[in-house]
C-alpha cells in the first residue's frame, strides 16, 4: 500500500502537541484525531506508540540539524562558524515556541532510552562537538570538554529563551545580541572574549 507522507506528517504533528500537552497519557485515539484520521490507519505508518514516539525524536532530529548544521563547503572558520552556531540556535529556538515546548519536554522527560536518543541526534552532537573541537584546536577556545562546552551553549540558549517568553514582547536584535555574547564568553578564552566578542563584528 502507497503510504501518504502528507498523512504521516499529520500524525507527527498530532503526536507532538499531544505530547507536550498530556505526556505520554496521550492516546493513539486522540492523536488520530487531532490528526483527522482513523485510529487504526496510524498503525500503517507507525507500528506500536513507541514507534510513534521514535518518530517525534526523529523528526525533530532532523529539524534542528536543518537548521543548525552548514554545507559541507562552508568556508568560515571556526569562530565564525561558532558564532553563527550560537546565532542559528537562538533563532532556531525563539521562531517556533511550539517547537521548542517539544525540545524542552523531550530534553528533560526523555521517552526513549538514552542509546536510541543518542543515535537519533548523532548528526547534531558530532556536528556541534566538532566545531568545539575544532575552535578550541585554534586557541579560541577555554580547555574544556568540547561536549561540555557543546551542551552548556544548548542548555543556556533554551532556559534563557524559555523564561524570556513569560514576556510577550518580540525579542530585539538587542537581546539577541546579549544572548550570544553570553553564550560565547562562556566558552572563549581570555583573550578572544576581550577582543572578538559577536558584537564586535
Amino acid at each position: 500500500m502507497e503510504l501518504d507522507p502528507a498523512r504521516r506528517e499529520r500524525i507527527l504533528d498530532a503526536a507532538a502537541k499531544l505530547i507536550v500537552a498530556n505526556g505520554l497519557q496521550c492516546s493513539m485515539a486522540a492523536i488520530a484525531d487531532a490528526a483527522g484520521v482513523a485510529t487504526g490507519s496510524i498503525y500503517n505508518y507507525f507500528k506500536s506508540k513507541d514507534d510513534l514516539i521514535r518518530g517525534v525524536y526523529a523528526r525533530l532530529a532532523s529539524t534542528v540539524a536543518a537548521h543548525l548544521i552548514p554545507s559541507p563547503s562552508d568556508p568560515d572558520g571556526p569562530r565564525e562558524r561558532i558564532i553563527r552556531y550560537i546565532y542559528d540556535y537562538i533563532d532556531f529556538i525563539w521562531q517556533d515556541r511550539q517547537r521548542a515546548l517539544l525540545f524542552e519536554y523531550l530534553s528533560n522527560v526523555p521517552l526513549i532510552s538514552g542509546d536510541e536518543l543518542n543515535a537519533i541526534f548523532d548528526e547534531v552532537t558530532q556536528y556541534s562537538v566538532g566545531l568545539m573541537s575544532a575552535a578550541k584546536a585554534a586557541g579560541l577556545l577555554q580547555d574544556l570538554p568540547s561536549s561540555t562546552m557543546s551542551g552548556y551553549i544548548g542548555g543556556g540558549i533554551r532556559n534563557t529563551l524559555k523564561w524570556r517568553r513569560f514576556n510577550p514582547a518580540p525579542l530585539s536584535d538587542k537581546e539577541r545580541d546579549e544572548i550570544a555574547l553570553m553564550s560565547w564568553n562562556a566558552i572563549a578564552t581570555l583573550t578572544e572574549r576581550a577582543t572578538n566578542s559577536p558584537l564586535s563584528d
